[in-house]
């Protein structure tokens, strides 16, 4: 799953940060729109999986705002998990295990890690190819507990159609640095979360042209 790629600014960069935490802008900017929609669409209670936590500023968020929810941070790349302990450290919120490794895009992970509420990613589906993807819902779907809601946040095309310039652009220098990742189309990726056993509801449109794409698991 960890890619070595060129990417912009407005993407996943993170830079060194007081205390051993790194800091990712794009975090920053969307981490209040992913917040106040998990607040409408998670479960108040019960156990929660963040995959690919990132530099760990989204997961001390929600667990700030989500506290009926026990948060698991994951993240494959030892440095990001180091920032994530910092952050963790920093917040001091009792709802928050340690972080541990996971590669998402392998199989068989879900089963371990099953009897999760709630599920969320944001920003990898494009970083990956669609192979990769496929897989990451599948095993989602089967760590999550019946009525257990996934959510995936970033960029995805509309259909087959990239909704921007900027879109455009970043799309094209994706898959000219690996042909196999790129944009998704939101259609199919709702499509695996059904092959996958999980009901599609409605995406939500985010800041910056991305999307929500969710999913419950049937009761």
């Amino acid at each position: 799953m960890p890619r070595r790629l060129n990417l912009p600014d407005s993407a996943s960069v993170a830079t060194p940060h007081e205390g051993g935490k790194l800091f990712a802008p794009s975090a920053a900017r969307n981490v209040d729109a992913i917040t106040n929609l998990l607040t409408e669409i998670a479960p108040p209670t019960g156990h929660a999986l963040e995959i690919a936590s990132g530099t760990g500023q989204h997961v001390v968020h929600f667990a700030a705002v989500l506290s009926g929810l026990t948060w698991q941070p994951t993240e494959i790349d030892a440095t990001r998990r180091a920032s994530i302990t910092a952050h963790l450290a920093e917040a001091n919120l009792p709802n928050i295990s340690t972080p541990i490794p996971l590669d998402a895009t392998a199989s068989d992970w879900g089963a371990h890690h099953a009897g999760k509420n709630l599920i969320t990613l944001s920003n990898l589906l494009h970083l990956v190819s669609a192979t990769e993807a496929q897989t990451l819902i599948a095993e989602a779907a089967e760590a999550l507990v019946p009525d257990g809601v996934l959510m995936i946040y970033g960029p995805f095309k509309r259909g087959e159609t990239l909704v921007s310039d900027g879109d455009k652009s970043f799309d094209d220098s994706l898959r000219a640095q690996d042909p196999e990742i790129g944009y998704k189309s939101d259609q199919m990726v709702l499509n695996w979360g059904k092959t996958a056993g999980l009901i599609p509801l409605v995406p939500r449109e985010m800041p910056a042209n991305n999307l929500a794409l969710i999913w419950q698991k049937p009761a």
